[in-house]
């Protein structure tokens, strides 16, 4: 009762204000168990996804935003659970990571939607990273549920980091044919498998939303950006930061040190 009355006042609310676009409803199924698989663009990711649907779909959210203290916290945590979020404890690597598991477990055997992000955070600059095999595989192997990829398109414009007032304009989802995995069903061991069944997702995903792919992790990238963000003299003593390359991405400091020694023998040799 209370996600019917969240989408119909929240989602109402987002599709008349912001008019989202939609394309491939149709490969949503109608009934039973799957799984959506999208990019993540924005906080808003979660919200204008549901309120597209007919169905309810369940995302994971941090534990953090169901146990803050105070009436903001009450009003928070009811929030999240009404719109279908359901609780995870981050404290822990692999405890987030088996305990998002087990939620979206339970809410296919359920016969629900579950929703997940396979890059694990936030895209830091609009373009598609690398996915984390550990989740979306995992939970698609252990029950046979089809996934769905889907592509969140502009919505990291309607509101910048920095912005407190939202940008009226029309994001986009579009929604891909969904992917049947339940050949490998029984092998979430393998973490070969579980590599090949996230990239071909991601793969998918990539083609749906137009995005470029960059084959690091996005928590990767967010580091690199905040040590080259830093000011001069702001890193570790004995530390090196990510020298950029020729194209602007950040090289990894293996290769940058091999570089100069490479560059200092070669005028070693000139001089002798």
């Amino acid at each position: 009762m209370i996600y019917g009355a969240m989408k119909f006042s929240l989602g109402g609310g987002l599709k008349l204000a912001f008019r989202p676009w939609v394309e491939g409803l149709e490969n949503i199924p109608a009934e039973g168990p799957a799984i959506l698989a999208s990019n993540h663009l924005s906080f808003s990711d979660s919200f204008f996804l549901p309120a597209v649907l007919d169905r309810k779909v369940t995302f994971i959210a941090k534990a953090e935003y169901f146990t803050s203290p105070g009436v903001k916290g009450r009003l928070t945590a009811a929030f999240f659970k009404g719109v279908g979020q359901l609780p995870v404890d981050r404290s822990g690597v692999r405890g987030a990571g088996e305990a998002a598991i087990r939620a979206g477990i339970e809410v296919l055997e359920d016969g629900g939607l579950f929703g997940i992000y396979p890059e694990g955070t936030r895209s830091p600059d609009g373009r598609l990273y690398r996915g984390k095999p550990g989740g979306l595989a995992r939970v698609a192997l252990a029950t046979g549920a089809p996934v769905v990829p889907v592509a969140m398109i502009d919505t990291e414009k309607i509101q910048p980091p920095g912005k407190v007032v939202p940008k009226l304009m029309r994001p986009g989802i579009r929604i891909g044919e969904p992917l049947d995995f339940s050949r490998y069903r029984g092998l979430e061991g393998d973490r070969f498998i579980l590599r090949s069944v996230t990239d071909e997702v991601m793969y998918e995903i990539m083609k749906l939303s137009g995005q470029e792919y960059v084959d690091i992790y996005a928590t990767a990238a967010k580091r690199q950006l905040a040590e080259q963000r830093k000011p001069a003299g702001g890193t570790r003593e004995g530390a090196t930061a990510p020298a950029a390359g020729s194209d602007g991405s950040a090289r990894p400091v293996a290769a940058e040190r091999t570089a100069r020694t490479s560059d200092t023998a070669r005028t070693r040799d000139k001089s002798a």
